[in-house]
């Protein structure tokens, strides 16, 4: 299980598309909104990414409701917009935090665990959430950074 902490983080740029998607078809919904940023950045040096992906989650109302996520990659600077890729910065502020090393096939326990370390601790999850992954050479990241902002 993973040890979760409370961090107070400040907001992280990122060039995103935004989908509205199922949460079953997250799967299959990152890898083109990835392209397109991808493209985008391969125009605009001078945004300086980092290569870490990042995921911010908007959560819906509803659980079964489809959920607003901007697939992003970081960058170091504001910028205008390009077609579909638009400028996000990720929620500031205390979050409930994790690191999962390993397949992401398990990373939904490092979901779990949060939730039920916040329920345990009187911590109220916010409206959002993001992972941001860092990729090594293999198919799977070498770590995934889990946060949930805090009400």
């Amino acid at each position: 299980m993973p040890q979760v902490a409370l961090e107070t983080v400040a907001p992280q740029l990122i060039a995103a598309v935004t989908a509205r998607v199922e949460i079953k078809d997250i799967m299959g919904a990152w890898e083109p909104a990835l392209y397109q940023v991808k493209a985008f950045l391969a125009e605009r040096p001078d945004l300086a990414a980092s290569g870490r992906h990042v995921f911010l989650y908007h959560h819906p109302t509803q659980r079964d409701q489809p959920m607003e996520i901007d697939f992003g990659i970081e960058v170091a600077n504001a910028f205008e917009g390009g077609g579909a890729v638009k400028c996000v910065a990720t929620p500031e502020g205390r979050v409930a935090m994790a690191v999962h090393v390993g397949a992401l096939t398990s990373l939904p326990q490092t979901h779990m665990a949060i939730h039920q370390w916040c329920a345990v601790n009187g911590h109220a999850i916010g409206g959002f959430s993001w992972e941001t992954y860092t990729w090594g050479d293999g198919a799977d990241p070498v770590e995934t950074i889990v946060r949930y902002a805090l009400r």
